[in-house]
């Protein structure tokens, strides 16, 4: 085989494997945290997963309520990569039943949600927090949540928005 041809292939074999590495590494894969963490044997998030899809499921097929979010999209303004911020958005049960959230997808492993276990009844408020991790996000980002519950405008989208400044 001539040289040129063996350099060319072992170009695209480097960069095939450096691909798979940035694919890994940057939590695309579902078994990224588990492999750069080293925690359990990578399938608990297999399990995770079906065990959500079902409990959302259960969540979709109760009595409908309605949600109420009076800010959905939030700006933290300039932040220093590497800083964590959160913001809280207050969510309404203005239905009649109680509103149950199953879940809050978040669009990648930056972004940690957190809300209410138990229900919200009607007339109340809960509290769906989103913490933002900074760390090699550089620029202007912009991420979204979708809460996942019984209500009949759901998922519901929350969101927000920050300019990240190299440190």
């Amino acid at each position: 085989m001539n040289s040129t041809i063996k350099t060319i292939l072992l170009t695209i074999l480097t960069l095939s494997v450096f691909a798979i590495a940035l694919v890994e590494l940057s939590g695309v894969s579902s078994h990224a945290l588990f492999n750069k963490y080293n925690i359990g044997n990578g399938h608990a998030d297999v399990t995770n997963r079906e065990d959500q899809a079902k409990k959302d499921e259960a969540v979709k097929k109760m009595p409908k309520t309605t949600i109420e979010v009076a800010e959905t999209k939030f700006d933290f303004g300039k932040i220093t990569e590497g800083d964590k911020v959160r913001h809280t958005y207050m969510v309404k049960n203005v239905g009649t039943n109680p509103l149950v959230i199953s879940n809050v997808q978040v669009s990648c492993g930056c972004t940690a949600p957190f809300f209410p276990s138990e229900p919200i009844q009607p007339g109340k408020t809960g509290e769906v927090t989103l913490e933002f991790n900074s760390a090699g996000k550089e620029g202007l980002v912009n991420k979204n949540a979708l809460i996942v519950a019984n209500a009949d405008n759901a998922p519901y989208s929350i969101g927000f928005a920050a300019e990240v400044a190299k440190k």
